[in-house]
């Protein structure tokens, strides 16, 4: 089945609240579907106040990207995704995976355990187990996994609505086409694509500039980039579709604006 194309954006608040509540209006007035916020303790406000703003403010979808297991109680991630779905009437998506890069030293020096690669796994079902028992019947929290490896792409297999693969700079498209093509085999499931890089762009939390060069991206034929020019980005993005699958693409604030034609031509579509 061939998905609509959607548009997400990671927009951290980087500056004040109103500057960024004024970016959540500009964003939906782009076409883009959701807003999505990371999940970085201390770094800016909390996720659930902070989308809950979003979603009273513009008329968005609003979402985590994602939040990182090894933080957060099971129960209690739950409730706060359950409790967002309540609160912005239905527009809330729960991002969710097993921890960035470093998160351990981070743990450590919050003196929390370091969980093994498995009982990150294990937390991120429970969450999922936890959240579909609080939404009951009649609600479902949209749930989205990002996966790197076969055991963690099994669960999400199992427990999420959308994936989206932990993609590093040496990943071929070849090899991010073969692992999509593995999964639409076992599931009709949607594709998420992280997109870091825009043209010269480089999204500051999606990805560390002095590990991405965008010339290198290009010359790599990577997913992690697309061109500037939006007819380009709108020919390239088709393409990822129809070779591979991915119908919903997720870019940092900082190529929203030149982003908004390719979401004007593409959304919905």
């Amino acid at each position: 089945m061939t998905r609509p194309f959607r548009f997400g954006v990671v927009a951290p608040v980087l500056t004040d609240v109103r500057s960024w509540t004024e970016q959540a209006r500009r964003l939906a007035g782009q076409g883009f579907s959701t807003l999505l916020v990371p999940d970085v303790p201390l770094w800016q406000p909390a996720p659930a106040p902070l989308l809950a703003h979003a979603a009273a403010v513009a008329d968005l979808r609003v979402g985590t990207w994602v939040y990182a297991s090894p933080f957060r109680p099971p129960w209690a991630t739950a409730w706060e995704a359950h409790s967002l779905t309540e609160l912005t009437g239905g527009r809330f998506e729960m991002g969710i995976g097993t921890g960035r890069p470093g998160i351990e030293d981070e743990l450590r020096d919050r003196g929390m355990a370091v969980p093994s690669p498995a009982e990150r796994l294990d937390r991120v079902r429970d969450t999922v187990d936890e959240l579909r028992a609080m939404d009951g019947t009649d609600v479902h929290t949209p749930v989205v996994m990002a996966v790197r490896g076969p055991r963690a792409t099994a669960v999400g297999l199992e427990v999420a609505d959308t994936l989206t693969f932990a993609a590093r700079v040496g990943d071929t498209r070849e090899g991010m086409a073969a692992r999509a093509r593995e999964v639409l085999r076992v599931r009709d499931v949607e594709l998420a694509l992280h997109v870091p890089v825009v043209g010269d762009d480089v999204a500051p939390f999606m990805a560390s500039a002095a590990e991405t060069d965008p010339q290198a991206l290009r010359e790599a034929d990577s997913l992690l980039v697309l061109p500037a020019d939006p007819a380009a980005a709108v020919e390239e993005l088709r393409r990822r579709r129809e070779e591979i699958g991915y119908s919903y693409v997720v870019v940092g604030a900082g190529a929203a604006d030149r982003m908004a034609p390719v979401v004007a031509e593409l959304a919905g579509t």
